[in-house]
């Protein structure tokens, strides 16, 4: 017999900023058995249910860990609806239209070799008391052998594809829409929702193999790809996402990605949203636009800008959040054209690029520069032990001046520290410079903000390459 929390605790595994992350070969069998006991164990705490849905995405060792999930709910007496590759917000979408609960298995935009699982209660995203209560349940079980053949369900796919309708008009109907297809969840469901509302779709870029992109630092390949593939094919707009289509990728019609949290002030402004919650790493071009009433920040990840949602609903009528990433959440049910799009708290990589195309009659870029021209830039140190930006971390903290200065920034001057979320400082010269540990992979990132994207991601490539000299 096994117990849930001692397997958890053996596994290696531990929750970020959005699920449950490690290596594939950390995620055995049991251990994700042992992570779907605990799930549904706490969910039943709260919720009545007697089926549990999953979906995955295209990462080789995903489905087994669906297997694995799956079994688990047999042995809990739960019925299983899997729904085979679709994103992580349609999977999300589903289960809360149905009230069950679900497990997404994926890691997202890290690395292959690693992996991950998500879990949402009937209502959405699980809490980060959900997390606590999830590593300390002790259910017992036993340890998997057989492991069952799951049967797709197309109907997740349908219902997210019907969910965005709303957005057929003339606007979107004749562009010329590239998708960087790579190995994304949703690949196959963009060409057809695109198709739908009119738009002449291109696919780009297919992978048979896992393409682990990341949104908040893109690389120079991707970079050049994009101002390639818009010139090549004269599209109006490029699309794509990461693994799981949480978080989106956009360029106009000049070939440049869109930063993520650009993006969502854009679709913010386009769904008429009043209140807003991001995290602290958030461009300050939010607060200097003044299209919003209210701007909280977060600490970085899904479940605290989630949070956050209480008491803004309570106060506000059109509420969303969004992240630097370009995951969009949106908070509560809005209304476009004439018709109502249900809230949806969690990432999602469609609703912004959707909502910003059909805005966009004149272009992409032309509403890109109506806003106030702060600009950001991210990068990360890779393999970068969690316990060593930590103790960077809080030194940085404890001398800010100092620490600045044996990065190279002497006789700066600092205008406020925040801690909320790592160590973020604001210079004299309104230049911003951001450090915190992933929460999903052993890395350090760093976001930095500047009034130029070449000072922006100056300010990152030496601040991350003085860093690798101090360590």
């Amino acid at each position: 017999m096994l117990y849930s929390n001692h397997v958890i605790s053996d596994s290696n595994i531990a929750f970020g900023t959005s699920g449950a992350r490690g290596l594939v070969v950390d995620f055995t069998p049991d251990v994700c058995a042992a992570f779907t006991h605990a799930f549904i164990a706490v969910a039943l705490r709260s919720f009545q249910f007697d089926k549990i849905a999953i979906a995955i995405d295209n990462r080789p060792s995903s489905y087994a860990m669906a297997q694995a999930c799956a079994m688990a709910a047999k042995q809990s007496g739960i019925e299983t609806v899997f729904y085979g590759v679709v994103p992580t917000p349609a999977l999300a979408y589903q289960s809360m239209s149905e009230g069950i609960p679900a497990v997404m298995v994926t890691g997202s935009h890290i690395p292959f070799d690693r992996n991950g699982l998500k879990f949402y209660r009937p209502d959405g995203e699980i809490t980060k008391a959900d997390e606590k209560a999830i590593l300390e349940a002790d259910v017992s079980f036993e340890s998997l052998s057989d492991l069952p053949t799951l049967v797709v369900s197309d109907e997740a796919k349908l219902a997210y594809l019907n969910r965005y309708k709303v957005f057929a008009n003339p606007v979107i109907a004749g562009k010329r829409v590239g998708i960087y297809e790579h190995s994304s969840a949703g690949r196959d469901l963009y060409r057809e929702l695109f198709s739908d509302l009119g738009a002449e779709v291109i696919s780009l870029g297919r992978s048979e193999e896992f393409v682990p992109i990341d949104t908040e630092a893109v690389s120079e390949e991707d970079r050049v790809r994009a101002r390639d593939w818009v010139a090549q094919y004269d599209l109006d707009l490029l699309f794509s996402t990461d693994g799981d289509g949480d978080r989106p990728l956009l360029a106009g019609e000049d070939g440049e990605w869109l930063r993520g949290d650009v993006l969502g002030i854009l679709c913010a402004q386009a769904l008429g949203i009043e209140a807003l919650a991001v995290p602290v790493s958030c461009n300050t071009a939010i607060e200097q636009c003044g299209s919003f009433k209210e701007v909280q920040r977060t600490r970085i990840g899904s479940p605290y800008v989630i949070d956050a949602f209480t008491d803004l609903n309570s106060r506000f009528k059109n509420v969303a959040g969004f992240e630097a990433n370009g995951g969009f959440l949106l908070g509560s049910d809005v209304t476009l054209n004439d018709k109502q799009i249900k809230a949806l708290p969690t990432r999602d990589a469609l609703l912004p690029v959707l909502a910003v195309l059909s805005l966009a009659n004149n272009g992409i870029v032309p509403l890109v520069q109506q806003l106030p021209q702060r600009f950001t830039a991210s990068d990360r140190i890779k393999n970068f032990a969690t316990d060593k930006s930590k103790a960077m971390i809080a030194q940085a903290i404890k001398a800010p001046v100092e620490f600045m200065e044996k990065l190279g920034f002497s006789s700066v001057l600092v205008d406020s520290v925040n801690t909320v979320d790592g160590f973020r400082i604001s210079l004299g010269n309104g230049d911003v410079i951001h450090l915190r540990p992933s929460g999903n992979a052993p890395e350090l990132r760093c976001y930095a903000e500047s009034d130029t994207t070449d000072s922006a991601q100056l300010l990152v490539s030496k601040t991350l390459t003085q860093l690798q000299v101090l360590d």
